[in-house]
């Protein structure tokens, strides 16, 4: 279990309090300075109202009963009364202050956190599971809250709560005061074995909440293998087991805190027996009034909670610390692109980039929201679409020091595309042919040689460029939880209903979506769960064409349609490409054959291009690829063994992986 949740779980916990991380923290709470200052405030009007009732109480005693002020007494009652009523008013008004405070925080800090993991690398979610991501988001901003809502600002009010009773004490009797204060030492042993306990206990609660969070992730998306291989017994024996460790650590930690508060409280008794002995002793001699010993009583009350909240504080300012901790780590990480672990040359010098780039660095790393002054356009308009490799080497992860022992994906590839250009990229599976188009998108950057996009290295232009004239169909499709329109648009409020009914109708999606009982206003599920593989890929081929990309890559995207949809999806992607780079990265060969040149790859290196004719004459790589695909073997006449012969096939062709031993 450890072993397969490893990469799930939490780590380690930090320092209670870092300076640099609070620093950090405080600074969310910038642009909310009025109301942190009444917030302030009235933890001080607070901490002081603290002090009236002992005080009443001591002249009650001392004065009003031993007079037999009757005026007095109820003036001192109504006085107990009033402050007893502002101490409700000033905790009622504290406490929706601090929760808007931390509300209003956790709110900012969610848009910062998303709208930072819209620009990060791919290689970050390589490196990082989606439940990990997720839990930055979710769990960690909410730990926060805490800080925020009832951490920062009420510590602070704590603190001088203690001050002031502290004070008071040794301004009424000194002496009084000193056998009051005889337990803290014994309070501040306690506090500190709880500390550590409780650290333990909350450190261990977290990693087996990570386990669960972890195995449920994997198991309800993978519920269907689950239950085709009856595992349904196994699987909950599992989450038993990984349950009842949450269970016990849990019950741990509530241990610690159900032994912890108790002891205070007989602390807080020997501390008020002390005051009693001492002060009882006092007053028969007439050292003390009884109002002072009275006030005492009340002010020892008042001294050990806060001592209680500071300690059970201190667990949640340490998750805020290790929370804080891992969300600054995730808003550090560099939002360019290119973070793939190997070391690359720097790009060309474009100063009005680079001046760009620092700028949204430098607001990311200080919470505020990116500079929009738009950079300057680096590709020429209107642009013709021309692609070009040079000497390109891509390796996804480092394998040793030396370069010659990485695990390169592609090496030295080099060709051009030529604008208007219909170019298939074809070769067995972990040839390099996906590489290529996530190279070419910037999902990734290569190690060694360059790309060009219309003669501009794609390391100088800003992303969001490059991707704007590129429409990109997978072969796995994503739809969101939208509607149909939405999912064709995206979202774009500037696409018009018609331009987005005119790109379904150029893929033959028209006729499925008018089937749908509410058009293109169908409510789609999860992944769009309620279409088939066929019918999602309809829609990615619209949400392509509404775009009007300048350059068309299409991944292997007619794969999951039948013959005749696949037929229909030609003609119109034909009458697309007549005028648009396209670029067609596939496995069956039957679909590239009308390209105008073919690339084959072979073990990350360019090794044939030509025509579809041209390579079949040559009798190389291609050809044999070929022959595998829409040949079958047929066994020998009369059941002879020991061989077999290549005939022409009539069904479904051949898979291509079967060429990678062969070629």
């Amino acid at each position: 279990m450890a072993a397969g949740t490893a990469a799930h779980e939490e780590e380690a916990l930090g320092k209670a309090y870092d300076a640099r991380l609070m620093r950090r923290l405080l600074a969310y709470l910038r642009p909310h300075r009025a109301r942190v200052a009444s917030a302030i405030f009235i933890l001080l009007a607070a901490a002081a109202v603290e002090l009236v009732a002992p005080i009443l109480t001591k002249i009650a005693l001392d004065r009003a009963i031993p007079d037999a002020d009757v005026s007095l007494l109820l003036l001192l009652a109504l006085a107990l009364l009033a402050s007893l009523l502002l101490g409700f008013v000033l905790e009622a008004a504290q406490t929706l202050l601090t929760t808007w405070l931390g509300q209003h925080v956790m709110y900012d800090l969610r848009r910062q956190i998303f709208g930072h993991l819209q620009r990060l690398p791919l290689p970050y979610f390589d490196r990082n599971p989606v439940g990990r991501t997720m839990t930055r988001v979710t769990s960690d901003v909410e730990v926060l809250n805490e800080l925020f809502s009832s951490g920062v600002v009420t510590i602070f009010g704590d603190v001088f709560t203690l001050l002031l009773i502290v004070t008071a004490m040794f301004v009424m009797d000194w002496q009084l005061a000193l056998v009051t204060l005889t337990v803290m030492p014994f309070v501040f042993a306690v506090a500190i074995i709880f500390r550590t306990r409780i650290r333990e206990a909350y450190r261990d609660v977290r990693v087996r909440l990570a386990r669960i969070n972890a195995f449920l992730q994997e198991h309800i998306s993978g519920v269907a293998v689950v239950q085709l291989f009856g595992r349904e017994r196994a699987a909950d024996g599992q989450f038993r087991e990984v349950n009842e460790h949450y269970l016990a650590a849990h019950l741990r930690s509530i241990r610690y805190y159900a032994l912890f508060f108790p002891i205070i409280e007989i602390l807080t008794a020997i501390a008020l027996a002390a005051i009693i002995t001492y002060g009882g002793s006092a007053v028969i001699s007439d050292a003390v009034s009884i109002g002072t010993v009275a006030a005492f009583l009340q002010f020892a009350r008042r001294f050990f909670r806060p001592i209680q909240d500071l300690s059970e504080k201190y667990n949640m300012l340490q998750g805020a610390m290790a929370s804080s901790e891992r969300i600054f780590n995730l808003l550090d990480t560099p939002a360019e692109h290119g973070e793939t672990g190997l070391p690359r040359p720097a790009p060309a010098d474009q100063p009005a980039i680079a001046e760009a780039r620092h700028r949204t660095a430098a607001a990311d790393a200080h919470g505020r929201a990116p500079d929009p002054t738009p950079i300057a356009s680096v590709l020429p308009e209107p642009g013709e679409g021309e692609i070009e490799f040079r000497n390109v080497w891509f390796a996804y992860l480092r394998t040793g020091d030396d370069a010659s022992e990485w695990d390169w994906v592609l090496r030295n590839v080099s060709f051009r595309v030529g604008a208007g250009e219909r170019v298939a990229i074809v070769g067995h599976t972990g040839a390099g042919k996906t590489s290529i188009i996530s190279l070419l998108l910037r999902f990734y950057e290569p190690q060694r040689g360059e790309i060009l996009f219309d003669g501009v290295p794609i390391a100088d232009v800003p992303v969001h460029e490059l991707r704007e004239r590129i429409g990109l169909v997978l072969q796995d499709v994503f739809l969101f939880s939208r509607d149909i329109a939405y999912n064709i648009r995206l979202g774009r409020t500037d696409m018009s209903a018609e331009r987005v009914e005119e790109a379904a109708r150029r893929v033959g999606a028209d006729a499925l979506i008018d089937r749908l009982p509410h058009g293109y206003q169908e409510q789609l599920g999860e992944r769009g769960a309620n279409l088939s593989v066929g019918e999602r890929q309809l829609l990615s081929f619209a949400r392509a064409l509404v775009f009007e990309p300048q350059v068309l890559i299409l991944d292997e995207a007619t794969s999951s349609v039948d013959s005749a949809l696949e037929q229909r999806i030609d003609e119109a992607l034909s009458t697309l490409m007549r005028d648009r780079t396209s670029i067609v990265v596939a496995h069956r060969l039957s679909t590239v054959q009308n390209a105008d040149r073919i690339i084959v790859l072979h073990h990350g290196e360019l090794r044939e291009q030509g025509t579809h004719a041209a390579l079949l004459r040559r009798q190389g790589l291609y050809a044999r690829l070929y022959e595998l695909q829409f040949t079958r073997t047929v066994p020998r006449p009369n059941g002879a063994a020991g061989g077999s012969f290549l005939a022409p096939a009539e069904g479904k062709p051949t898979s291509p992986d079967s060429a990678e031993e062969v070629a």
